[in-house]
């Protein structure tokens, strides 16, 4: 009934139920995966009056599942694309090395779960809150921090010799400044990453 697929790799139908309306699927290797598509195979829909939640989770063999509201698909909604890479940070992975065969580092699993819930009790994971005033708030403390900078230019004329003060060219801050306004302009919540 469902299916995941991760780019550059096969189609993941293999889902185990775990209970009348649970199920999961595993995710191999999935340290490097960015975004996950789930979606309905076409095989079967949903029960009238029925859609599935979709859950993400990094088991843990020392802890109990943490299962991560990703949203939902539905037949009316039959596919969704989910991204997963800011769910679980390297430093989250621990310090580990390990040379055995040659890897030297963990590989981690992922899994999706879908559960089948009544639409009424279906959550739409919220969207960031207030992106436009995120943006505003943004672009409102980078200028403020241009202003700052700027207020404190002088010439190399008229600069005192300081061995215990590091310097920044100017045109490095603007460059930062340009680069950041850039990236919020194309994805406001980039910096959530």
């Amino acid at each position: 009934m469902f299916g995941v697929l991760v780019s550059g790799r096969l189609v993941q139908t293999e889902f185990q139920q775990i209970s009348e309306k649970q199920c999961v699927t595993t995710i191999p290797d999935a340290d490097n995966i960015n975004h996950v598509a789930v979606f309905l195979t076409g095989a079967m829909p949903f029960p009238e009056g029925t859609a599935g939640q979709v859950y993400f989770s990094w088991p843990d063999p020392t802890a109990p599942p943490n299962w991560q509201l990703l949203g939902y698909i539905s037949n009316n909604k039959p596919s969704s694309i989910y991204k997963i890479s800011n769910l679980k940070r390297l430093d989250e992975m621990g310090d580990y090395s390990n040379m055995m065969f040659g890897q030297s580092h963990i590989v981690h699993n992922a899994q999706i779960g879908i559960s089948i819930e009544p639409l009424e009790n279906i959550q739409e994971v919220p969207s960031p809150e207030g992106t436009e005033v995120q943006v505003s708030f943004a672009q409102k403390m980078l200028k403020s921090f241009m202003d700052y900078v700027l207020s404190y230019t002088i010439t190399q004329a008229h600069m005192v010799p300081d061995p215990t003060a590091t310097y920044v060219p100017l045109s490095t801050v603007q460059n930062w400044y340009t680069n950041f306004e850039r990236r919020l302009a194309l994805h406001p919540n980039f910096w959530k990453s």
